[in-house]
């Protein structure tokens, strides 16, 4: 039986390079990552896994030459271990470095430089494949300043704040549903409100960790929410973002009744098949 939802977009934007990395999820335990030019709005497939990549527990180097993930297979007797961190080249999978796990906390990790990388992963974890070539090496100096917990927020929040997102408050819902808001300025006029959700028993389709979007007009104090943006971020003087497996662009400066008019790319149709990475 297929997925009755949409296709499901994460994206990581390279810090000093017009690329980014889409992560598309769906049907529920197959993924594909995916290169995207942010100057020609162009696309480059990658490498699909049967399986999950826990996308906030991702990252991609500030030149966006290396794509980290954290994915799980359920092979828990397998070389893997089942879940594993992997560093590969963007916008592939195959790993050049590749961090078994053997369970799902903890796992991804963050560039702290195109050269090195703080593996999320405790003092004990070892790599078993490396290139020669291989440039990256472990941060051992990096500690985060703040910690959010084992699964997802404690990646996701850090790269929000790390990438020019400003953490705004921190709530509880009710049990097990916690709400963390983030902003980012658009302009002098406008900013951008990320709403970060970690849920049990969240709507269907959302999973544990899941986020909605508003823009505010500063001035006049008027909110426009988005709940159905999976993903958003500013990209120069652009608001781009992901709604049912379509990827947007919006120029801040324009109408905001505008927001939909241009779809960069639909990823909805897109089916698995094999592919083998040039390295």
């Amino acid at each position: 039986m297929e997925d009755k939802f949409p296709a499901r977009l994460h994206v990581i934007i390279a810090r000093e390079a017009e690329t980014a990395v889409v992560i598309r999820r769906g049907p529920s335990k197959l993924v594909c990552s995916i290169g995207w030019n942010l100057s020609s709005d162009t696309f480059e497939i990658g490498q699909w896994l049967k399986g999950r990549i826990y996308e906030k527990r991702c990252d991609l180097s500030p030149d966006g030459q290396y794509f980290a993930y954290f994915a799980m297979n359920g092979k828990w007797t397998s070389p893997s271990r089942g879940s594993w961190t992997a560093i590969s080249r963007t916008p592939y999978l195959k790993a050049d470095a590749f961090f078994p796990k053997g369970d799902c906390w903890n796992g991804g990790g963050l560039f702290t430089s195109n050269s090195k990388f703080w593996l999320n992963d405790g003092p004990h974890s070892k790599h078993i494949l490396q290139d020669k070539h291989f440039r990256i090496r472990f941060d051992t100096k990096f500690s985060p300043k703040e910690w959010y917990g084992n699964e997802s927020p404690g990646i996701y929040y850090l790269r929000l704040m790390r990438d020019g997102w400003e953490k705004i408050s921190d709530s509880s819902h009710g049990e097990w549903h916690d709400i963390t808001i983030f902003e980012k300025k658009l302009s002098q006029k406008s900013v951008l409100r990320k709403i970060c959700h970690s849920q049990l028993n969240s709507t269907k389709g959302k999973g544990s960790y899941w986020d909605e979007h508003q823009i505010e007009l500063t001035n006049s104090g008027e909110v426009f929410s988005f709940p159905d943006w999976e993903w958003a971020d500013l990209h120069s003087k652009d608001v781009l973002f992901a709604e049912k497996g379509v990827l947007y662009r919006w120029r801040c400066s324009n109408d905001i009744s505008s927001v939909r008019n241009n779809a960069v790319k639909n990823f909805n149709s897109m089916k698995f098949e094999p592919i083998k990475a040039p390295y």
